[in-house]
């Protein structure tokens, strides 16, 4: 395993056993198994509840209720393609993999079921709903070690899936750079859903570079130009334009969100929505 993908999990492991014991991600609860009661059967009642034990017993059909426990079901769906290499690497991919996983094996440790599912332009890795470490670990590997240069992911399509895919109501965090925007009205409707926006600072507050040459990481052209400050003004006017309508469109929603930048303690501001 790489060794730097083997000491993120270690450190995500350590910091969720230690901090977030005893935590609950959300109010939301799944459906359980907990035995409620016995009850003789009525027109339109699912016969999928019939104990055949009970009623061949007593001559008379019953069905066996149940109720709801406090498993939970928590989705991590990511959003990746080549603008999470930014900069002189990938640092967003590699904190956008931290995130993930610190929320993964926070769900482990509430003992409640994770979903990973990653979107990129020539891979869709789901993980089907688990509690066991190995996979998700597997998960983590596969968002670490995923080859982005090069590719776009059609983001709208993706939630589109996502929605198809989840048929249980579910703690949904959605992450990426959304540097584009990404309508996840009808996600929402059916489960809780959080966004997690993975930023570089210099994406934010880009420095003077003069004259440069730009390399775009989804089409691998480049581009020698010369930076001055209207540049920088119209690319930062550009990208508030970005953020308001998508903190509008989140908001208007009731869809939880943050920004977590790549310099940052990822597990710190998790802490805010755990607790």
């Amino acid at each position: 395993m790489n060794p730097l993908l083997k000491a993120l999990q270690l450190k995500a492991r350590q910091q969720v056993y230690t901090l977030l014991s005893g935590q609950n991600f959300s109010r939301l609860h799944g459906e359980g198994y907990d035995f409620s009661e016995l009850r003789e059967y009525h027109i339109g009642d699912d016969i999928r509840k019939i104990n055949w034990m009970i009623t061949a017993k007593l001559k008379k059909p019953y069905i066996k209720e149940l109720h709801a426990n406090r498993e939970l079901s928590v989705v991590v769906a990511t959003l990746m393609d080549a603008s999470l290499y930014f900069g002189s690497g990938n640092s967003k991919q590699k904190k956008l993999t931290e995130v993930a996983t610190l929320l993964a094996y926070a769900t482990q440790r509430n003992n409640d079921l994770f979903t990973g599912i990653c979107y990129t332009q020539n891979l869709t890795y789901a993980q089907v709903p688990t509690k066991q470490l190995y996979a998700i670990e597997q998960f983590s590997k596969t968002l670490f070690e995923t080859p982005l240069l090069g590719t776009t992911l059609k983001y709208q399509a993706s939630i589109d899936n996502l929605f198809i895919r989840i048929h249980k109501p579910s703690l949904v965090f959605v992450l990426g750079d959304f540097l584009e925007f990404v309508d996840l009205s009808l996600l929402a409707q059916k489960h809780e859903v959080i966004a997690i926006i993975i930023r570089h600072r210099e994406e934010e507050t880009p420095k003077p570079l003069g004259e440069t040459l730009l390399h775009n990481p989804k089409n691998n052209k480049k581009l020698e130009t010369y930076f001055e400050k209207q540049t920088f003004q119209n690319y930062l006017n550009k990208l508030k334009e970005n953020d308001e309508k998508i903190q509008q469109h989140l908001s208007s929603y009731n869809i939880r969100y943050m920004t977590i930048f790549t310099d940052e303690d990822a597990l710190k501001k998790l802490l805010t929505l755990f607790i």
